[in-house]
């Protein structure tokens, strides 16, 4: 379950965030928001995102890089929400 919220994931940020650029380049562990990649609106978009597609829904708090940063933390924080 964990490889398709992956791949939901990076999907959506290739296309909304990065399109254009190699699928390859956004690895698993790929630092977004410490990396400049999510800025404070595009995390926005990306926390819209999961809760609209995976019905959950993340606390305030779980907004940030500790729980965001990286493909395998959201997936992890979204199989935990799920369960």
């Amino acid at each position: 379950m964990n490889e398709s919220i992956k791949q939901s994931v990076k999907e959506y940020i290739l296309n909304t965030f990065l399109p254009g650029e190699d699928p390859k380049e956004l690895t698993d562990d790929l630092p977004l928001i410490s990396g400049g990649i999510l800025d404070s609106i595009a995390t926005l978009k990306l926390i819209m995102f999961i809760e609209e597609t995976f019905g959950v829904t993340l606390e305030a708090h779980e907004a940030d890089k500790e729980h965001l940063n990286t493909i395998n933390q959201i997936a992890d924080l979204i199989s935990a929400r799920k369960s």
